[in-house]
């Protein structure tokens, strides 16, 4: 659905995205994470012709780039904060964005997913933040994009706004559309994406699926004993990796063998009472890359 080469972009002497390439796969949902200022919304713009940049972007085997861009038509977005005119109403939005047959349906359709009846017909200037983005989604998917790109949807939104949202988005993807979602809340973005993009300083430094990044995350466990501190002096003398820590909670690697920590525990008469395991969120995991990566453009340095 949508293929990135070498893309590069500055602004003025400042390169802000350096021979960025990508593949997106039809009906996948793609997350975008880094830290601020690390190129995501520029990113965005680029492919959605906003600006211009140089490398190759193509949409559902078509090129688009800034002055040649037809295939976007097919695509929806909502990039930093929703374009909306105070004094018309939410249905008007959507009846001023709404192309091609079944309108009036896909309108009332795009109203019912997002839970958005009780205020649809109110001026949008009396929105929350919250309706607000809701609104902005749903101009994005309104007339059923093959693509979709948000730039942090989740913003606004309270906790069921946010599950509702996953719903949409996963059931979307599943007949077919993709999605490229950028987000800080890296929960949220963890349950509903399949592949990860990882931008640092305007450099892709990882492209992974959901499923291998967590599976190389870091895994924990969490221990509750008879005799909780002296299990702590215990492990640590032993050489395990005990993490400071309200609970008794070590750092494993993945396939940890717990035979040997019982052993050394019921040596020193310690009854274990309870065991968890614990992996890491994406959160550790993006945040140990993006270190990992600090560090070596320091060492490069």
């Amino acid at each position: 659905m949508m293929q990135i080469q070498h893309l590069n972009k500055s602004f003025e002497s400042k390169q802000v995205l350096h021979d960025i390439s990508f593949t997106g796969q039809t009906g996948h949902v793609i997350g975008l994470v880094g830290a601020n200022g690390a190129g995501k919304t520029t990113l965005m713009k680029a492919i959605l012709g906003l600006i211009s940049a140089q490398g190759k972007i193509t949409i559902d085997g078509h090129p688009s780039s800034f002055d040649h861009h037809e295939i976007l038509k097919e695509v929806g977005a909502l990039i930093e904060y929703p374009s909306i005119y105070p004094f018309m109403s939410g249905r008007d939005h959507l009846k001023l964005f709404a192309k091609g047959p079944n309108q009036s349906q896909r309108i009332q359709s795009v109203i019912n997913d997002l839970h958005l009846t009780h205020y649809i017909d109110r001026p949008a200037k009396k929105y929350s933040l919250g309706m607000k983005q809701k609104l902005g989604i749903a101009m994005a998917i309104l007339n059923n994009p093959k693509l979709v790109i948000l730039d942090e949807p989740m913003n606004g939104l309270d906790p069921q706004a946010n599950k509702e949202l996953r719903l949409l988005i996963k059931s979307k993807s599943q007949t077919g559309t993709t999605f490229l979602i950028s987000s800080h809340i890296l929960s949220e973005l963890q349950k509903i994406a399949d592949e990860l993009l990882i931008l640092d300083h305007g450099q892709l430094i990882q492209e992974t699926t959901m499923k291998d990044l967590l599976a190389a995350s870091v895994h924990y466990l969490i221990l509750s004993t008879d005799q909780d501190e002296l299990a702590r002096q215990v492990l640590k003398a032993a050489g395990y990796q005990v993490l400071n820590d309200p609970h008794l909670k070590l750092q494993i690697p993945p396939k940890f063998n717990l035979e040997p920590i019982l052993k050394e525990l019921t040596k020193h008469h310690i009854t274990v009472l309870d065991i968890q395991h614990q992996d890491g969120g994406l959160e550790d995991s993006v945040l140990k890359l993006l270190h990992q990566d600090q560090v070596l453009t320091e060492a490069a340095k």
